[in-house]
């Protein structure tokens, strides 16, 4: 994630992120961050992906199991549920209808833009005006 990237984009779609981060593998907190940042979520912290995953879990659209580890204590591990996995789906689907959407409006601004700029390159310079009573 740059620092020009708008968070509330990133709140909206981390949920569905993180589903579909862990339909690869199971995996715990640390471990998933440190993939997400590898896929271009430079600046994703432990502290803002924690809080998701507890929603998932609550939400039953992920599972955890706790792991001994012998680095410190236990991992919990997660992975999505079967209704996590339908919920992705629906997300993907929703996902890609949005980015369509947005793509349309955002080509048709940019054309727009560009019309209007053309228009204003090729308009013939407007004739002076003249004050009040000097005509």
């Amino acid at each position: 994630m740059t620092s020009d990237r708008d968070p509330q984009l990133l709140k909206g779609v981390l949920p569905m992120l993180t589903l579909a981060a862990l339909t690869h593998d199971e995996s715990y907190g640390y471990e998933l961050v440190a993939a997400l940042r590898a896929a271009g979520l430079a600046e994703l912290s432990t502290g803002t992906l924690y809080p998701v995953l507890t929603r998932l879990e609550r939400d039953g659209l992920v599972t955890s199991r706790l792991v001994a580890s012998s680095s410190g204590p236990a991992r919990k591990y997660y992975r999505p549920s079967d209704a996590g996995l339908a919920a992705l789906r629906t997300q993907r689907a929703s996902w890609a209808a949005l980015v369509a959407t947005a793509d349309r409006v955002l080509r048709a601004a940019a054309e727009t833009a560009a019309a209007g700029t053309a228009a204003t390159d090729t308009a013939p310079t407007a004739a002076p005006t003249h004050p009040e009573g000097t005509r």
